[in-house]
């Protein structure tokens, strides 16, 4: 594939030159999307705090270096990434830099559960994946979202069969090892009729230089599955990490997902969910916890296309030192789409006089009959609560290390994979420790 000699961004075009030319795929319609995206591409632009969708989010940062495409993968052993390992998932698909690494992974049938690399899958789930790979995430007016389509390979595919429950996790591991490195992870989970699945999608880092991500991540639910989503970001503090992620849920479907954002100097999660078909729900929880001069930005839109749905989303953002906490959701109830159930909450800690929030909980009903509820609190710890805790004998500091943390372990809680689980309420205990 070839890359046109000028874009509309110079940045872009850094962003681009070099990128390894990628072989034809023997999928016509796999080489037609990787050639609308590079056009569209062509025509977009790096957002700016001027677009709307962006006014709290400052890329200039990102934009201001220089990042190469990921060199050849370096050599890694199971034991470099042993403290990575979830004890309760069989199956593990790796990507180191952006790219399969096979020896690391273990990816035995569970079932039938398809866990595979998409650009070594069969002729036998090509019409899967045509369905819906590249049909969920928006990339026609998303410049990051078309940057990782145009140079599309390798990826994590997860297929659920109709009517089958893994019986363990599903662990996507994506490994960071290259300084001032782009590097572009994919992710297509389909769960087809009546299947169950738990997913960990898992970013992580071997180094604490500097370097981007550019992640995209599709789910499709079909009738009456259910999906448990658990993602987890603790890059470099250095990095840069951007993801748009879109899932759309069939009749009677339930989608729960838990984000946790700790790393990264610079991350912004985009996720749409959308309820395509009647009776689906979903339950969306999040926790950032951030320090020093990291901004963390979340923007989810909950789209009610149908008639009883129900979504519940609970984000919360623990930020000390300088940090930027950014929460912006949006509930969309469609004309049509009665008897809908939804509540949005926003709440926010700020463990220093210098961090700061912006929090933007949004609603637009068009259906009379529905139930919908929003709110957010921003706000330092309670008086009263440090007082208590401190006429029982702890100190100010333990009082509010307590308070802190337990503030954010409600997210956690909410995880049920028991390793992930203890090894994330250690984080959240040692982070929030020194925070301010």
């Amino acid at each position: 594939m070839s890359v046109p000699p000028t874009f509309a961004a110079g940045y872009l075009e850094g962003l681009l030159a070099g990128q390894p030319r990628l072989p034809a795929s023997p999928l016509a319609w796999l080489n037609q999307l990787r050639a609308e995206a590079v056009d569209r591409v062509g025509v977009l632009t790096v957002p700016t705090v001027r677009d709307e969708e962006w006014r709290f989010t400052d890329l200039s940062p990102l934009t201001k270096l220089s990042f190469q495409p990921a060199r050849m993968p370096v050599d890694l052993t199971t034991v470099d990434v042993e403290r990575f390992r979830i004890e309760e998932a069989a199956v593990r698909l790796v990507f180191v830099d952006g790219v399969h690494v096979p020896q690391l992974s273990s990816v035995g049938r569970d079932g039938g559960v398809v866990v595979a690399n998409l650009s070594d899958v069969g002729a036998g789930h090509a019409a899967v994946i045509e369905a819906h790979l590249g049909r969920h995430v928006e990339f026609r007016d998303n410049v990051f979202a078309a940057l990782n389509t145009a140079f599309l390979r390798d990826g994590a595919l997860v297929v659920v069969p109709r009517n089958v429950a893994a019986a363990t996790p599903v662990h996507l591991l994506f490994i960071a090892t290259q300084k001032d490195a782009a590097h572009y992870p994919r992710t297509l989970l389909v769960a087809e009729p009546g299947s169950a699945v738990t997913v960990v999608e898992d970013y992580v880092t071997l180094q604490q230089e500097t370097y981007f991500t550019n992640a995209v991540t599709e789910i499709a639910l079909g009738d009456q599955a259910q999906v448990d989503h658990v993602r987890v970001q603790r890059d470099s503090g250095q990095a840069f990490h951007i993801a748009n992620g879109a899932v759309s849920l069939g009749n009677a479907s339930r989608y729960r997902s838990v984000s946790v954002a700790l790393g990264a100097r610079l991350s912004r999660h985009d996720l749409n969910v959308v309820h395509a078909a009647e009776g689906a729900e979903c339950t969306i929880d999040g926790l950032a916890l951030i320090g020093e001069r990291q901004l963390a930005d979340t923007h989810t839109r909950i789209d009610h296309a149908k008639p009883h749905g129900v979504s519940r989303q609970l984000h919360k953002c623990i930020a000390g030192g300088a940090a930027h906490a950014v929460f912006s959701g949006k509930i969309i109830v469609r004309p049509g789409a009665q008897g809908t159930n939804s509540s949005q909450s926003s709440r926010n800690l700020l463990l220093t006089t210098k961090a700061h929030v912006d929090t933007k909980p949004q609603l637009e009903i068009f259906a009379d009959d529905v139930k919908c509820t929003h709110g957010a609190t921003v706000g330092q710890l309670d008086g009263e609560a440090l007082f208590y805790l401190a006429s029982r004998g702890l100190s100010d500091a333990a009082a509010r290390n307590l308070l802190t943390y337990a503030f954010g372990a409600e997210i956690i809680d909410r995880i049920s994979i028991a390793s992930l689980k203890l090894w994330l309420e250690r984080t959240v205990r040692d982070q929030t420790a020194r925070k301010p």
